[in-house]
C-alpha cells in the first residue's frame, strides 16, 4: 500500500466529516438542537449534484444547487418541529433520514434505487480535482475557510442570541427575538453545510453514490466527534475529527498482530474503539475543548426527566 495517498485519504474522509460534524455542532452546540437525521441532508445534498450533472447541469452550478437544496429540505421540516420539545424533534429527525433513504433506495427512475447512480465527472482529465492530492488539499481549505466564516457569525449578535437560545429561550424571548426563527435559520445552515459534505463525499467516490453510504451509523459518526471536540467548540470539532478518525483507521493495523477470524476482529476492533472513546469521556466529560456550562444535552435530559 502507497503511504502517501493512504495518508492523503484518511485526511480527507476525516476533512468531509468535519464539514458534516461543523454543521450538526451549529445545531446542537450552539442552539441546543438535537438531530439525530443529520445524513439525511449529507444524502440530499449528494444525490441533487448526482442527479443534476447527469442531466448536464455543470458541476459547479450542481453543487451551489445541492447546498440550496440541503438548506430548504431543512426549512421544510423546521416549521413543523421547531416548536417540538428536544427529544421529540430527535425521534421527528430520525424518521425523516429514514424517510429520505427510502425514497433514494425505491425510486429507481431519479436514484438509481439500491444499485445506485453511476457519474461521469471525468476526474482524470480535470487538473483540479485530478488526484486525490488535490481534493485533500480542497477539503483542507473548504474545512479552514467554514471555521473562520462559522467563528464570525458566531462571534456575532446573530451569535449571541443563538447561545442565548441555547442556554434559555425566556431570556431573548422577553428582549424581544423571535426564538423560532433563529432555530429555523440554525437549522437550515447546519443542513446546508452537511449538503456540502455530501457533495465531499461523492467526489471521494468518485463516480459512484449509493443509499448505502448513508447509514444513520454517520450521523452518530458526526455526534462522537462534536462531543469529543466539545460542543460549541469548532476548534474541538476539528480536533474531534482528526482523533476520531485516526483511531478508526489506527485500528485497522492491529488486524496483522491478532490471529482470529475477520469478522470477529471487526467486532473487537468496534469495542476498542469505544472503550478509547469511554475513556476520553471519563475524564473529558465535556469534550477535550469543551466547557463543563456548555453541555447542552446533560441539561436537555434532566430538563426531560
Amino acid at each position: 500500500m502507497a503511504v502517501a495517498p493512504y495518508i492523503a485519504s484518511v485526511v480527507l474522509i476525516a476533512g468531509i466529516y468535519i464539514i458534516f460534524s461543523f454543521g450538526l455542532n451549529l445545531k446542537f452546540g450552539f442552539a441546543g438542537l438535537i438531530d439525530f437525521g443529520h445524513v439525511a441532508f449529507m444524502l440530499i445534498g449528494a444525490y441533487t449534484v448526482a442527479i443534476l450533472f447527469n442531466y448536464g447541469v455543470p458541476f459547479l452550478i450542481a453543487a451551489l444547487l445541492g447546498i440550496i437544496v440541503s438548506g430548504l429540505s431543512a426549512l421544510i421540516i423546521s416549521l413543523p418541529t421547531v416548536k417540538l420539545r428536544v427529544d421529540y424533534l430527535a425521534i421527528f429527525t430520525i424518521g425523516f433520514s429514514q424517510i429520505v433513504v427510502a425514497v433514494a433506495r425505491n425510486e429507481e427512475w431519479l436514484t438509481g434505487g439500491t444499485m445506485g447512480l453511476h457519474i461521469d465527472f471525468g476526474l482524470k482529465k480535470t487538473p483540479i480535482l485530478g488526484s486525490i492530492f488535490h481534493l485533500t488539499l480542497i477539503v483542507i481549505v473548504t474545512v479552514i475557510i467554514l471555521y473562520f466564516i462559522l467563528g464570525y457569525i458566531l462571534n456575532s449578535p446573530w451569535g449571541r442570541v443563538l447561545k442565548s437560545v441555547r442556554e434559555d429561550e425566556e431570556v431573548p424571548k422577553s428582549v424581544g427575538k423571535n426564538v423560532l426563527s433563529y432555530k429555523n435559520q440554525t437549522l437550515i445552515i447546519g443542513s446546508a453545510i452537511a449538503g456540502l459534505a455530501g457533495i465531499f463525499l461523492l467526489l471521494y467516490n468518485y463516480s459512484y453514490i449509493t443509499p448505502s453510504m448513508f447509514l444513520p451509523m454517520t450521523t452518530f459518526y458526526a455526534w462522537i466527534i462534536v462531543i469529543i471536540g466539545g460542543s460549541g467548540n469548532n476548534r474541538g470539532t476539528i480536533l474531534g475529527g482528526l482523533i476520531f478518525w485516526t483511531i478508526l483507521e489506527g485500528t485497522r493495523f492491529l488486524r496483522n498482530y491478532v490471529p482470529i477470524a475477520e469478522e470477529r476482529f471487526g467486532a473487537i476492533r468496534m469495542a476498542l474503539i469505544g472503550l478509547i472513546i469511554i475513556l476520553i469521556m471519563r475524564f473529558k466529560p465535556e469534550g477535550i475543548l469543551g466547557k463543563k456550562e456548555e453541555m447542552v444535552l446533560e441539561k436537555e435530559v434532566e430538563t426531560i426527566g
